[in-house]
Formats: C-alpha cells, structure tokens, sequence
C-alpha cells in the first residue's frame, strides 16, 4: 500500500523524498489499516459472552456514541454520533457492547445508510429483542470540503425494526429520551 501511496505522491505533483513526506506512504498505510480494522471484526469477542437474561422489558438506549468512518466514495471522512435502542425481550447485552459494535462496523469502507442498517441487524442476532432503533447524526468530509462544499450540513439516518418500527408511541417515546439527555 505504501509503494502505491509513493506513487499517487508522484503524481499530484510532489517529491515523496522530501522530508515532510519521506514517511508519508508507510503512515499512510499504517492509518488505512487502523480506520478500517473493522473488516476483521469478530463479533463472538466483541460481546464475549456480555448477553444476560433479564426479564425487564424497556428500553435501553446508549447514546451520543461517537463514530468515525470513511466515505467509501472519495475515502473522506465522516463523523458523528449514533444514538442506539433496543426493546428488551429476555436479554440484555452489557453497555460497552454497544459502542464496540458501532465501531465494529463505522471502522469500514461506509455510507451512513448501511452503518445505521448493520448496527440494527447485529443487535436484532444477538438479543433477538422486540426492536431496534439506530440512528446516526453525522457531518460528511465529502460534502463539506468538496463538491457543494456546505460546512454545517448534518445527515441523519434512522434503522428501525420491530416493535419501533410498528408502534408509533414507542418511538416518539424513544425521541423524548433522545432529546431529554441531548439538551
């Protein structure tokens, strides 16, 4: 990866010899390996063995998870915030289980439509609960550095299944505890 970084060096017109960049390309490749370690996730460790029977039925909600990904577009940044609900149905997954989850697939080639997507269908195998709700607010390099170069645009994207997705009182509940704690 580093000889192919050298060589993109090259041709956007620099020297990677130069100081600056002498350790460019190997940095590089370094960085691209940590921001997509996602790939190589194994989710059996990620919960390791964190799911416990609980016969309680509300909502649990870990929010204001921060999230950092790449645009698998233009390779740019993007980042934000996933709020993630689920409505407990016997099992409950230990509260750090969450955000390693988010990260386990926020640390991918990504769109946000598909983060939101993965996150709700991981959570809907390991604690069949009676629903899930994701949703990610994130601000995209792409849009504000490039293109339509719009610096305070924000997208929002939802994932919502079972009983959130079927019952409206649910989810305007969900809302209220989203924005109670967000404020």
């Amino acid at each position: 990866m580093a000889r192919h970084i050298r060589a993109v060096l090259v041709l956007l017109g620099e020297d990677p010899s130069r100081e600056g960049l002498y350790k460019t390309p190997a940095r590089f490749a370094k960085a691209m390996l940590d921001l997509t370690s996602g790939y190589a996730a194994d989710f059996a460790k990620i919960t390791n063995d964190a799911v416990f029977t609980q016969t309680d039925s509300g909502i649990v909600l870990v929010r204001d998870i921060e999230l950092f990904s790449l645009c698998e577009h233009h390779l740019l940044p993007f980042y934000g915030k996933a709020h993630v609900a689920y409505l407990t149905n016997d099992k409950v997954i230990g509260l750090s289980k969450i955000p390693r989850i988010v990260d386990a697939y926020a640390q991918r080639l990504q769109i946000q439509e598909r983060l939101s997507q993965q996150i709700a269908r991981e959570l809907m195998e390991q604690l069949a609960p009676r629903g899930v709700a994701v949703i990610i607010e994130a601000y995209h390099m792409c849009v504000m550095m490039r293109g339509v170069e719009k610096q305070a645009s924000r997208t929002v994207t939802t994932s919502v299944v079972g009983a959130f997705k079927e019952d409206t009182e649910l989810r305007r509940e969900l809302n209220d505890l989203i924005k109670i704690s967000g404020t």
